[in-house]
């Protein structure tokens, strides 16, 4: 049967819950840890280092006061759901704050339009509530389950909360505000789940009789707070079939072009460096030597395929490599070796 006792609830209203003054122990602890990780995700962002944003999702604590709002909500604990909130919306101001701070002293010239790190949490899908969902239940059930608890940093890992709003801020920096919207909608998504499946997890253990069972008091869970939880994920889950449709959209459009875009650039003796499409508009770059390619030749070949309604953009490079060995005034095409 699936049921907590009293111990279990006075352990997890004492992980969850972040007692006391701003500057006491407990609350210093969360806003060190918070900070550190958030200083540590914006360097592994900026650095592209996939090993060191990882660190920052173990180090992050924000998990606690969002299942902290999941406990307050099955206990029906309007002061500690406020307390919880709080902490969750100010951890996540912090975050953006540090991540805007390291994009105004670390400000790149593409506006990290390169960075692989940056790009992989800005394209939220449907499929991210999806694994949100579930990661969310492991790290409710690893909560009501003492005996899993070494499951939690795989958690930490999976379900991604600093990283996206380190993202947020440094996307601000920068000026991409679309784009940095676009992150935020990637961590309320996981915020979301947290709390829905935490929720619901809660609710299946029968926590609210255990803690009756422990003296403490117990408020009336309405349908109305379900339904705003509800609520919460069908708001999320929109923009993310959206953006779904969208993604799903530009790969067929990018895979369709690549043939015609790589038999254009081949007839010219150019190279064909890339191609995508983003939000229905095919973006090409291709490289080769002088004179420069024929641009209008490439929209003749893609519309005769039937592509004729997508908008074109092309980034021509021309030339090739040069090698000048220091102390002599003649440069050449290739490094010798």
């Amino acid at each position: 049967m699936l049921r907590v006792d009293a111990a279990d609830i006075e352990r997890m209203i004492g992980s969850l819950y972040i007692e006391g003054p701003v500057t006491g122990r407990p609350a210093s602890r969360f806003w060190v840890l918070l900070i550190l990780a958030g200083i540590i995700a914006a360097a592994g962002l900026v650095a592209d280092s996939t090993a060191t944003v990882i660190g920052a999702m173990i180090v992050a604590p924000l998990m606690t006061p969002i299942l902290g709002v999941a406990l307050s909500v099955v206990l029906s604990d309007r002061p500690h759901l406020v307390r919880s909130l709080a902490f969750v919306v100010g951890g996540a101001i912090t975050v953006i704050a540090i991540g805007t701070v390291f994009a105004l002293i670390d400000r790149p010239a593409d506006a990290f339009a390169g960075n692989t790190q940056i790009e992989a949490r800005i394209s939220p899908r449907l499929v991210d509530l999806i694994a949100a969902l579930a990661t969310g239940m492991v790290g409710a059930f690893a909560l009501v389950r003492s005996d899993i608890s070494d499951t939690l940093p795989g958690v930490a890992i999976a379900i991604s909360l600093v990283p996206p709003l380190a993202v947020v801020g440094l996307l601000l920096g920068v000026g991409r505000v679309d784009d940095s919207l676009h992150a935020m909608l990637l961590f309320l998504t996981n915020v979301a789940a947290i709390i829905a499946t935490g929720t619901v997890v809660l609710v299946l253990y029968r926590v609210r009789a255990a803690a009756m069972s422990a003296g403490r008091p117990v408020g009336a869970l309405s349908r109305a707070t379900l339904v705003s939880i509800a609520a919460l994920l069908l708001l999320v889950a929109i923009p993310l079939a959206v953006g779904s449709a969208s993604i799903a959209r530009d790969e067929g459009l990018a895979a369709q072009a690549r043939p015609i875009a790589s038999a254009w650039a081949r007839a010219a003796g150019w190279s064909l460096v890339d191609i995508e499409a983003r939000n229905e508009v095919i973006v090409v770059t291709a490289f080769g030597p002088p004179p420069e390619i024929d641009p209008a030749s490439l929209r003749v070949a893609l519309d005769e395929a039937g592509l004729g309604s997508d908008d074109l953009t092309m980034h021509l490079i021309v030339g090739g490599s040069r090698y000048c060995p220091s102390g002599r005034n003649i440069c050449q095409a290739t490094p010798p070796g």
